[in-house]
């Protein structure tokens, strides 16, 4: 709901306008456009992503897959085949995804869902502006009653699709424009508190300290070697099986990304430590039985300096797996599209995982979700440096098109 949001959304309704599909603005900011085909009462195909980006962001992560549903629409619409398709279709533009300015991943598909709590419009930025506020800034005036009537009825509609940016390496290192999408991570976020004792640079001797900087390096390189090497520390038991520990070694990733001790003065030993772990992996055991390993090592290692720790669960989000009709679907889209293209059968599209969250993870709450991920230079994202070829960007728009007018 910035400004510059806003004309987004504005533009966005605009082409699909032009793209022959009916429009409207949802009391949560998403924009839709929807056809109705020749059975208006059939379960409709949901395809969307989100308008909104990180700060200092690329212009391909969300918009790539709008823009790419509403020129596939509009293909048919000057061919005449938009008013032949079998079941509505609806492109969606979530107006909030990556959860930025209100630190709420997911409010315009949570929304459609119906997962969204009626709290989240109570949720403020740091300026204190509410998400009531923001959408009462811009001309929608939203109540309670009104955010849970935004649900969709799952049994309108058949099924959802996503094209998006891998946002990752794999697809530029096999070689591939497309890829199909098996399922996108689970993912755990910890706060983690050392708390040792503060006292003076030059006076304290080093046996007699107890430092909970050092001890959150070990912590951090304890989580880097389990994260790498999860079969060194988990063993065939009750915790983990075989498939468990082969889904970990493929898809297990651990990040420490912020860090933070107190009073934070060169000079001092410090008397806290907080960092944080960002935990995903494929698997939802795998995942809790890497927490429950992590949990074990790390108070063994705080014991063992003599400092205290406290582990804080900050957020958790199961797994998603993707349709696996839709994923054959959007398989034989690719491949239909890459033939288009080059006019050569192709090898095998890959099928990979998505370690990011995306509004399919939301929508899955609602009806079967299929995602095709989209190659990125050097999988850099949530960069100005986020970059797609354009026949990468018209291979994701012909894919999308052939999945229409065969499976539409």
């Amino acid at each position: 709901m910035s400004p510059a949001s806003v004309r987004a959304g504005n533009l966005i309704r605009q082409w699909m306008e032009d793209a022959g599909l009916r429009t409207w603005v949802d009391h949560l900011g998403n924009v839709h456009g929807r056809v109705e085909g020749l059975n208006a009462s059939a379960q409709a195909l949901l395809i969307g992503s989100h308008l909104d980006t990180v700060v200092d962001a690329g212009i391909f992560d969300g918009s790539l897959g709008i823009i790419t549903a509403i020129s596939a629409l509009k293909v048919l619409k000057s061919t005449g085949k938009l008013g032949k398709l079998k079941r509505p279709v609806e492109v969606i533009a979530f107006s909030d995804e990556e959860g930025v300015r209100f630190q709420s991943t997911f409010l315009g598909s949570a929304a459609l869902a119906g997962i969204l709590p009626v709290s989240a419009l109570r949720v403020s930025d740091k300026s204190g502006v509410t998400v009531l506020d923001a959408l009462r800034e811009n001309s929608i005036d939203i109540a309670e009653e009104s955010l849970l009537q935004l649900k969709y009825d799952p049994a309108s509609v058949w099924g959802y699709i996503e094209v998006h940016i891998e946002q990752g390496p794999v697809l530029e290192w096999v070689g591939f424009p497309l890829g199909v999408v098996q399922g996108i991570a689970g993912q755990t976020r910890l706060k983690v508190t050392v708390r040792g004792s503060q006292g003076h640079a030059g006076t304290v001797p080093m046996s007699m300290r107890q430092d909970p900087m050092t001890a959150a390096a070990e912590l951090i390189v304890l989580l880097e070697r389990l994260c790498k090497h999860p079969k060194d520390f988990l063993s065939y038991d009750g915790r983990s099986n075989c498939s468990t520990l082969e889904s970990l070694s493929s898809s297990l990733v651990c990040t420490v990304g912020e860090i933070s001790s107190w009073p934070s003065a060169s000079n001092v030993i410090p008397g806290e430590v907080t960092f944080t772990v960002d935990l995903r992996a494929i698997d939802d055991a795998g995942r809790e039985t890497v927490l429950y390993e992590l949990s074990n090592q790390l108070y063994q290692i705080c014991e063992k300096r003599s400092v205290s720790c406290i582990v804080e669960r900050k957020h958790d989000a199961n797994a998603v797996m993707c349709d696996a009709d839709l994923s054959s679907q959007l398989k034989s889209a690719s491949y239909a599209a890459l033939k288009r293209m080059t006019g050569a059968t192709q090898h095998e599209i890959p099928v990979i995982m998505s370690g990011a969250g995306h509004d399919a993870m939301a929508m899955s709450h609602l009806t079967k979700v299929g995602m095709l991920f989209v190659r990125c230079r050097g999988g850099i994202s949530h960069s100005p440096a986020e970059h797609v070829l354009d026949d990468d960007v018209w291979a994701a728009g012909l894919a999308v098109l052939a999945f229409l007018e065969t499976h539409v």
